[in-house]
């Protein structure tokens, strides 16, 4: 339970404790998370990672699993079901890590019921844990100002549990869905390059092109839609296992759908698609059974498949039962239905095109369209052997599940290791890292064009890209699904997004050597302790902070708009008189990182050793994507799709890798202290089989993204900053833009500050003020003239100045493009004074934006900045954007400064005045502004 001052005051915050029913007092871990302290404790047979905000347990007998997650803030429970705590798949074989079997309702999970839940024989069997401090996953370099107290590796807890294979036996025996070659003898397979003459084939008669065979291609049918059109053979007295692939294409039909059908002298049972879905849910695409007796038109229950790609059916007779199972392509198999065994075994197998009963019979109504589907494969397999030659002994593999709690922050992190201990090479095909079937959000009966939104946890990865924003750049790998095992939901489609699935959408297919072992990325999952759009803010910049503390560096950098010696000079000695940190050489400068000449090079050192004789830092601009490079360089994607920005090229081709050791050879050999890197590695795939870095699509965005990031992490641990226009901040980047749209800067001048303002306040709901570049052009930008221009900056320094202090009135650097910062006196004193002024107060300027009125153009527009653990405890900056002078009282909320009683203000006049904060925690401020202008008021 919550204390109601949660939501006003000086946040006392009444956790029930649910194992020892102790009630302790915290200070809201927002303002003071000083108290929140990580530890592990083994009981019995349980293992629990807490520190006062949030709680994971462990059961680890007979097998290891998350049977508790609990958010301790809001006193909510989070699981609803217990699930493996990974799944890998190894040489085709899809693993599950650990997990508990029985659950009766996935609604809930009741504690009672875990004592009679088993251990899956064919899952890996957890053998041991280890516990010990986090380990920096890279180096972090200390080179300039960053936040106060900032730690790395950060404090807490770290859990390893340890995983063996299961005995070949009991895989063999298990519930796994194994590949249907998995130890069985291949009795019969046909791709159709040709047909047998075993086949015999039934064409519908409605219309002359019906056939099973179109323009030469055997397995594609073209035919009306509600007409049989298929192939059938006698099946194998010894088959298991029937199996075909189906491409539907332009099939819409319902009863028609294409699959296998199972034939008896007096009976048929077919297992099919339904791209046309069905009565109740016309045009929704699901599967569809006749077991022999009556038809399922949505067996599985009703979902929503992608029938955009092949998928692949089989039938797999055992002598418990007979499953009707699917696969993806590119997914795993999944039991839609269990029949009962058969009292005999069916005689014929049709492939292709049948009325619902699985007979060759058309419409008698409504023949429809002519559409274009293909069988693509089939395939019969026998009995498992019983020496079948495959897979693992028990100590072959031993996994390791690891999981960080940290210090301060409610904030698990979770990756997986392999180590190969055979004497094989083994192919880690995929994995996923993390799952938890959690609370629903909330439920919908109906889902039609909406659902409802996702579970209240934030999750993220080290393994982002292709993005400004959290949530998109980790789509890659973080996928909300429905959970097939919660037959009880709401949903009639069972599709309410509720089941945490964590992987790569593709690969890794990493190859590992004997001895070697292999590492996933890491996965962050913090649960929300509110609904609060502020409050979820802080908590994510909060966790940044922690986790990536490298991000609270924050240079105020010049972008120098030219690369030769004089006006380097130039902008270096102006940088270094206004107080600037650091000159960048950008884009369209003439600076070429790609130049690796000697005399290239030692021209470049020559430029930073002056930039450090005057105390400033120097760096420079690249694109790596966006751009062709040719001659066999460039990513090749899959058939339908196209790079990310148009061009790419692929990291892993003989360019990719020369560009690398250059960038690498570049910093080593100049100097150089900065890296923009546009146009970074966006997550394209490659399907080239001939670039060294890969070997072909499966494993073409893991190889690319492993260069990337590790060139990003030595950057991190040599001081090297970074900019780049992606979520790299997990993987060491520095900054990211806080989010505009460049052509805006070709407004005229009194437009761009309103966006400026605008982006900086839509940035920070999840970006501290240091994670986000702005832009400032000195010179003409994308456009506009004289009306969008700053230079001559003399001329326009009233508008200057308001850039300025929009940008560092909210902890913000920008880029400042133009050949120099200043072009008088006037202009000098100008920068000079609101360096100084940022300078002074840039501990709570570069704390966290809380956001008040967001800009307009029609009134005051202000937020207010704050740092608990200050001695200035807030900032509050307020603009005018109008032409008249206002003079207004604002409420400003203290909540978050860490105040409670009193504050003192001091005003940007001089004046300095006391308040008593209101039981909501906020003071009554009046401000004047001047037209156009800008003030301030500091509390302490």
């Amino acid at each position: 339970m919550r204390n109601l001052k949660h939501l006003f005051g000086t946040l006392t915050i009444v956790i029930s404790c649910f194992y020892n029913q102790t009630v302790r007092a915290q200070t809201d871990w927002l303002i003071d998370g000083s108290s929140f302290t990580a530890e592990i404790k083994h009981t019995g047979n349980e293992i629990e990672m807490s520190n006062g905000l949030i709680r994971r347990v462990f059961r680890i007998t007979p097998n290891a699993a998350t049977v508790r997650l609990d958010n301790l803030v809001t006193g909510e429970s989070l699981l609803r079901g217990v699930k493996p705590e990974a799944v890998v798949k190894i040489n085709g074989v899809n693993y599950e890590v650990g997990g508990l079997k029985g659950q009766p309702n996935y609604a809930f999970l009741k504690p009672e019921w875990l004592e009679n839940m088993t251990a899956d024989p064919s899952a890996m069997q957890y053998v041991g844990y280890e516990i010990s401090e986090p380990k920096a996953p890279f180096e972090w370099k200390r080179v300039r100002n960053y936040a106060k107290g900032s730690e790395w590796p950060p404090k807490g807890v770290h859990l390893r549990m340890d995983y063996a294979m299961p005995e070949p036996q009991n895989l063999l025996a298990g519930d796994v869905l194994l590949p249907s070659s998995y130890g069985r003898q291949t009795l019969y397979n046909t791709n159709f390059n040709h047909l047998d003459n075993i086949w015999k084939t039934h064409n519908s008669k409605t219309h002359a092109r019906s056939s099973f065979q179109n323009e030469g291609k055997i397995g594609e049918i073209y035919t009306p839609a509600n007409t049989s059109v298929y192939a059938e053979k006698k099946l194998d007295a010894h088959v298991k296992i029937v199996e075909a692939i189906f491409n539907v294409g332009t099939d819409k039909s319902k009863e028609f759908g294409p699959g296998i059908t199972l034939v008896w002298p007096n009976k048929t049972v077919k297992f099919y698609l339904r791209p046309g879905g069905n009565s109740y849910d016309d045009g929704v695409p699901m599967f569809g059974l006749w077991d022999g007796q009556k038809e399922n038109k949505a067996a599985g229950g009703r979902q929503v498949l992608d029938f955009t790609k092949p998928w692949k059916l089989r039938f797999r007779f055992t002598d418990k039962a007979v499953f009707c199972e699917a696969q993806p392509e590119g997914g795993d198999w999944q039991t839609i239905e269990k029949l009962k065994p058969f009292d005999t075994m069916p005689l014929n197998v049709r492939i292709g095109k049948t009325n619902a009963q699985g007979e060759g019979m058309d419409s008698e109504t409504q023949t429809g369209e002519l559409v274009r589907m293909q069988v693509v494969d089939y395939a019969e397999y026998g009995s498992i052997s019983k020496s079948p030659g495959k897979g693992f002994n028990k100590d072959d593999i031993t996994l390791s599940v690891h999981y960080e709690l940290y210090d301060g922050i409610p904030v698990f992190a979770k990756w997986l290791t392999i180590k190969n201990n055979s004497a094989k090479n083994i192919t880690v095909n995929k994995f996923t890292s993390e799952i938890i079937a959690a609370v629903e959000y909330g439920a919908a009966v109906e889902t039609r064009e909406f659902n409802v939104p996702t579970p209240n946890i934030h999750v993220e990865t080290d393994y982002a890209f292709s993005s400004f924003n959290v949530e998109d750049a980790n789509h890659h790998a973080v996928r909300w699904l429905p959970d097939p095992d919660y037959h009880t939901q709401v949903n009639y489609l069972r599709v309410t997004p509720c089941l945490l699935n964590v992987g790569p959408e593709i690969g890794p297919a990493k190859s590992v050597a004997p001895g070697e072992s292999f590492k996933t990325f890491r996965t962050f999952v913090m649960p929300n302790d509110s609904y609060d759009r502020e409050r979820q803010g802080l908590a994510l910049r909060k966790m940044y902070r922690t986790l990536a503390p490298w991000t609270t560096e924050n240079p105020l950098m010049m972008h120098a708009r030219f690369a030769d010696w004089e006006q380097v000079k130039t902008a270096i000695d102006q940088a270094s008189e206004a107080g600037f940190e650091m000159v960048i050489l950008t884009f369209g400068s003439g600076f070429n990182i790609e130049d690796d000449s000697p005399e290239y090079l030692a021209k470049m050192k020559k430029y930073a050793d002056y930039a450090k004789s005057k105390g400033v830092e120097i760096g420079g601009y690249s694109l790596l994507a966006s751009r062709k490079i040719g001659n066999g360089h460039d990513v090749v994607m899959p058939p339908g799709q196209r790079p990310t920005f148009g061009n790419s090229p692929c990291i892993e081709s003989h360019w990719g890798q020369d560009y690398f050791q250059k960038l690498y050879n570049f910093y080593d050999k100049t100097g150089f202290t900065l890296l923009e890197h546009d146009g970074s590695y966006p997550g394209d795939v490659c399907t080239s089989t001939t670039h060294p870095g890969h070997k072909g699509l499966e494993d073409s965005r893991w190889e690319q993204y492993q260069t990337i990031s590790q060139f990003y992490q030595w950057s991190r641990a040599n001081g090297i900053y970074l900019n780049i226009p992606d979520y790299y901040y997990m993987t060491g980047g520095n900054k990211c833009g806080m989010g505009y749209r460049e052509v805006n800067w070709s407004l005229p001048r009194n437009q761009q500050l309103v966006h400026t303002r605008q982006n900086i306040y839509d940035g920070a709901w999840q970006k501290t003020p240091s994670m986000g570049w702005m832009f400032v052009p000195l010179t003409e930008y994308h456009g506009g003239g004289a009306a969008a221009t700053i230079e001559p900056l003399k001329e326009h320094l009233h508008h200057y100045e308001m850039m300025m202090m929009s940008n560092l009135g909210g902890g913000v650097q920008a880029c400042y493009r133009g050949p120099r910062l200043y072009d008088s006196d006037e202009t000098k004193s100008m920068v000079s004074k609101v360096v100084k002024w940022y300078k002074k107060h840039r501990e709570v300027l570069e704390g966290d934006i809380i956001h008040l009125r967001r800009a307009d153009g029609r009134d005051l527009d202000y937020w207010l900045s704050v740092n608990p653990q200050g001695e200035e405890k807030g900032m509050l900056m307020v603009f005018n954007p109008t032409n008249k002078e206002i003079t207004k009282i604002i409420k400003v909320p203290l909540y978050y400064t860490g105040l409670s009683n009193q504050v003192e203000v001091q005003k940007e006049d001089g004046t300095s005045q006391n308040h008593t904060l209101a039981r909501d925690y906020s003071i009554a401020l009046q401000v004047t502004v001047r037209p156009n202008g800008y003030t301030w008021a500091l509390l302490k």
